[in-house]
């Protein structure tokens, strides 16, 4: 008994101690706190441009997650609310780089956030969350969330920007128009489309100014839907704005399509400027106009009543040609084979196109 007791307590301390080698070589998976606090680990936060920032400025949030391990997955970014701040991803992808720091091999991820501050103030962006996945070697693989260090800046308003309701803020901003025929020699009914198209850098579409145009009694315009388009090339943010609005002539008269001045805070030079386009000068037929009703009809032009009188003699040299040649025929099958045109005669005297387009429809309105 006592041999067999003795054989038992050694095969329990055998199996003890090859339990503790076990267990000695393969430890607990470090946390990615651990990872961070031991120096495998780490995120960093910076804000570009530095110096005076002015609303609407574009501002890049770099964040940079670097390891002397590898990452073995991807990294999802969330972005945080703030109000008076527009944080966008505009970059669905990081930038992968490597570097050597002593003689240690690290892995980077490179991401970035634009930032839009919308009015002056102190801001402070909080912790951007990152949720990582990280290989730790033969404790496999680690994953969870880093969170970067908060970031503070100021936006200030220039004193140059005090009276403006309305700039852009950017290092190139343009506007243009061109028509798509010539204005000269139009005529009541003819029509016209203009094009204005605002371009920049640094900016989102969405931020570009409008064109509205004015109410102009004898020319009417009908404004299409803005087409923006924003693009970006490594890290360069571009963005247009392209604005169609349609113009019906509805009366002789001169006519001024009025101009207009876009501001444009110049990020590069820190100075406003402003950007104006000319004002249109529009001569439709003899340049007087016609008179307008308080029911919007327009009184008959000298050539509308030309060929009404024409056709009204016309008719009547038909109908007495008609009653010698024919007279048998009765005078009501006349009056019906006259109608027709008689009606063509009066359609002379309408509008050549209706007060709105699309009746029924949201152009125009």
């Amino acid at each position: 008994m006592t041999r067999c007791a003795g054989h038992s307590a050694l095969r329990a301390l055998l199996l003890a101690l090859l339990l503790a080698a076990a267990g000695a070589g393969h430890g607990a998976a470090p946390t990615l706190r651990e990872l961070l606090d031991s120096g495998h680990l780490e995120l960093q936060a910076e804000l570009t441009p530095a110096g005076t920032l002015v609303p609407g400025q574009k501002l890049t949030l770099g964040l940079t997650i670097a390891t002397d391990r590898w990452f073995s997955g991807g990294t999802r970014i969330s972005l945080p609310e703030v109000p008076g701040l527009v944080i966008l991803q505009t970059e669905q992808f990081a930038t992968n780089a490597s570097e050597l720091r002593g003689e240690q091999s690290w892995v980077l991820q490179h991401w970035t956030l634009d930032v839009y501050p919308q009015r002056a103030g102190e801001f402070t962006i909080p912790p951007v969350s990152a949720r990582v996945k990280v290989n730790a070697g033969d404790a496999g693989d680690v994953e969870g969330a880093l969170a970067s260090p908060p970031v503070t800046f100021t936006v200030t308003l220039p004193a140059a920007l005090a009276g403006v309701e309305q700039w852009v803020a950017a290092p190139e901003f343009s506007v243009s128009q061109r028509f798509d025929r010539s204005l000269e020699g139009l005529q009541v009914g003819d029509a016209f489309e203009r094009e204005i198209v605002f371009e920049a850098s640094d900016v989102m579409a969405m931020m570009l100014p409008a064109l509205t145009p004015r109410d102009i009694p004898g020319l009417a315009a009908y404004p299409a839907p803005p087409v923006l388009d924003n693009s970006n090339n490594r890290g360069q943010t571009r963005a247009s704005r392209r604005q169609r609005i349609s113009y019906v002539v509805e009366a002789e008269g001169n006519y001024r399509l009025p101009a207009a001045d876009f501001f444009w805070w110049d990020t590069g030079r820190g100075e406003l400027q402003v950007l104006s386009l000319p004002a249109t000068d529009i001569t439709v037929g003899s340049g007087v106009g016609a008179a307008t009703t308080a029911t919007g009809s327009r009184a008959v032009t000298p050539r509308q009543m030309l060929l009404a009188t024409a056709g009204l003699v016309l008719l009547a040299i038909l109908f007495r040609l008609a009653r010698r040649l024919l007279p048998e025929v009765p005078l009501a099958r006349w009056a019906s084979a006259l109608a027709w045109p008689w009606r063509k005669i009066q359609q002379l005297r309408r509008p050549a196109l209706p007060e709105r387009l699309n009746p029924g429809g949201s152009a125009g309105e």
